[in-house]
């Protein structure tokens, strides 16, 4: 008996495509309207932690709406997972508890001064195989974790974060590359390594 958690499920409302030997807590909610197939899939070995939220929206208002979670990702408890710009998360990826993914927002600027009126912003993000988002962290709409990078709890992430990687604070920034990794990041450049860590610095200023 595993406590704390979810059971094996074969189906989930709202979910339309659901690989073997996938976990999904009771409680994990779907927020979607309109008619379109194929626009939340979950690959083989999936878990859904307890009150993880999955918002989709209208699925027909634009063609970049959907999720997608590659195999053995796991989401954890409280989770709020935007697809309504399109979020494609790789295979191996861990989510925290309480981690924000949000790939629309809203236009604030050359509009009406009740933002609620103004149009909808949407930019997929993407979150690569065996990255792992901290608790309570937050990407914004257009990002890409890279491959194997670490995104550190409560961070604010505006920008991408190159593979291997690991960004923190608020707004988030690349403070380091992961240590002692089998294949190291990929960081060669003609100048050395001094000037790519420079070249980091100043693109996450």
């Amino acid at each position: 008996m595993l406590l704390g958690v979810p059971d094996f499920t074969l189906s989930h409302a709202g979910v339309d495509v659901l690989g073997a030997e996938c976990r999904i807590d009771s409680s994990v909610s779907v927020m979607r309207f309109g008619q379109r197939s194929g626009v939340l899939c979950l690959a083989d070995g999936v878990s859904l932690y307890a009150q993880t939220r999955l918002v989709l929206g209208d699925v027909v208002a634009d063609p970049c709406v959907g999720i997608r979670i590659g195999a053995r990702t796991i989401v954890n408890v409280g989770a709020y997972l935007s697809g309504e710009g399109g979020l494609d998360i790789g295979e191996d990826v861990l989510i925290g508890p309480h981690a924000k993914l949000l790939s629309a927002g809203h236009a604030i600027d050359d509009g009406d001064e009740i933002i609620a009126r103004n149009p909808i912003t949407r930019a997929q993000i993407t979150i690569e195989d065996g990255a792992w988002i901290g608790a309570g962290a937050i990407i914004l709409e257009g990002v890409t974790i890279g491959r194997g990078a670490v995104v550190a709890a409560g961070a604010l992430v505006r920008q991408d974060v190159p593979a291997g990687m690991v960004a923190a604070g608020m707004p988030a920034r690349v403070i380091r590359a992961r240590r002692g990794l089998a294949t190291p990041p990929t960081l060669t450049h003609s100048g050395g390594l001094r000037r790519v860590w420079s070249k980091l610095r100043n693109m996450w200023r």
